[in-house]
């Protein structure tokens, strides 16, 4: 975060995403606070992430079948490498 007042909006986000309960709501929250590009963004994110841990396909095979670039799926990889062992169960648990 570039500054400690968006660090701060950023925490009071995540707590509030916390206190949601149901599907519904989440999608009303998303649907307030995101545009349908940056939803778009965040699903493609997921795609690529939840698709690199479970191994199935190259990251080319990944990039032809999403029709995104390489090196978004590199990114994605990258992040992978420094990401939570138990996150990335987390993950690994919701896609299979």
């Amino acid at each position: 975060m570039q500054t400690k007042f968006l660090s701060n909006h950023w925490n009071k986000f995540i707590k509030l995403c916390l206190k949601i309960t149901t599907e519904k709501q989440c999608n009303e929250l998303f649907d307030l606070l995101l545009t349908d590009a940056e939803k778009e963004d965040i699903a493609y994110r997921y795609a690529i992430i939840s698709a690199l841990l479970t191994g199935k396909k190259t990251q080319r095979e990944l990039a032809k079948q999403l029709k995104i670039s390489i090196a978004k799926i590199t990114r994605g990889s990258n992040a992978l490498r420094i990401a939570d062992k138990k996150i990335k169960q987390h993950i690994i648990a919701q896609v299979q």
